[in-house]
């Protein structure tokens, strides 16, 4: 079953890939007569990649195991894949040699006191620290106060963001750009799904929102995938409302596959008030500051 899973999501990843790139974009002439293909054909991508159509069909079929770098390389090339896409070409390869994952040792058992002061001295932006399944880890006393929705009861002490998106009633009211966010929440799955193959919990997650949402099955067959580093995302939030905040996403290298994503607002703006508001409802709530998830499990 792995072995045709890992098949499976080679084989799709490449002909969406593929079925997405015109003739004209790859700087190929372009014949008349009706094309059976939305995008490229295999014979086409062969030959932008430079090796034999046998050898790019069976690439197709999911059969990665063995493969250069360098054919990896004018394969992505040829199919035009942005940084996130390539990583994840690579991943699969991985995947299907069952060689070690890009970020091997990933960090498992509770967070480090030093983490976690650090994440606390952080009193004027909401911030928090995620694993790749997108279970949120700990926050800081306004991260907290901003996904309080996803922390309903005061002794909660994990909380996974795919799985109140897609699953909560709330959560489509909560992300109110949810098109966007919606695709960022899955492309981050499907990423992590090629870095971390074996990561059961993952897995899991998996399919229980493809069983459960037939938005996350939608979003999840078309095979997106994406880094998520800086950016702005919108939130509504039920004490003071629709704010839209800047982000940025640290890894945190002493603790592989760990994120620590903190939000902020320029001076003077609407969102910074908004954000003075929620730290004084946080004040009145007072929140939880510290989160510590069960051990992450191997990935």
């Amino acid at each position: 079953m792995e072995r045709v899973s890992t098949e499976s999501d080679v084989r799709e990843f490449l002909v969406s890939r593929r079925a997405r790139i015109t003739p004209q974009q790859a700087g190929l002439p372009a014949y008349g007569g009706n094309r059976r293909v939305p995008g490229l054909r295999r014979e086409e991508v062969a030959l932008l990649a430079g090796v034999s159509i046998d050898y790019y069909v069976r690439l197709e079929r999911g059969r990665l195991a063995g493969v250069s770098e360098e054919v990896l390389d004018a394969v992505a090339n040829a199919l035009q894949l942005d940084e996130a896409e390539r990583a994840h070409l690579f991943d699969l390869a991985r995947a299907a040699a069952k060689r070690p994952a890009r970020r091997a040792g990933r960090s498992r058992g509770p967070l480090p006191d030093s983490v976690l002061r650090v994440l606390r001295s952080m009193t004027d932006c909401p911030a928090f620290i995620r694993n790749g399944r997108l279970d949120i880890l700990a926050t800081n006393d306004l991260g907290r106060a901003l996904y309080s929705p996803l922390f309903p009861d005061a002794g909660t002490e994990t909380a996974n963001i795919a799985r109140f998106q897609f699953l909560d009633p709330r959560g489509r009211d909560f992300f109110p750009d949810w098109e966007e966010s919606l695709n960022t929440t899955v492309s981050l799955l499907r990423t992590e799904a090629g870095r971390a193959p074996h990561d059961t919990g993952l897995t899991g997650l998996i399919g229980e929102l493809v069983t459960r949402s037939e938005e996350f099955r939608t979003a999840w067959a078309k095979h997106n995938v994406r880094l998520h580093r800086t950016g702005r995302k919108s939130f509504h939030h039920p004490a003071v409302g629709v704010l839209t905040l800047d982000f940025d996403a640290m890894d945190l290298s002493a603790l592989p596959g760990l994120t620590l994503t903190a939000y902020s607002a320029a001076p003077g703006t609407p969102d910074h008030d908004a954000l003075r508001l929620l730290a004084a409802w946080a004040a009145t709530e007072e929140p939880e500051s510290r989160i510590t998830a069960p051990e992450p499990g191997p990935s």
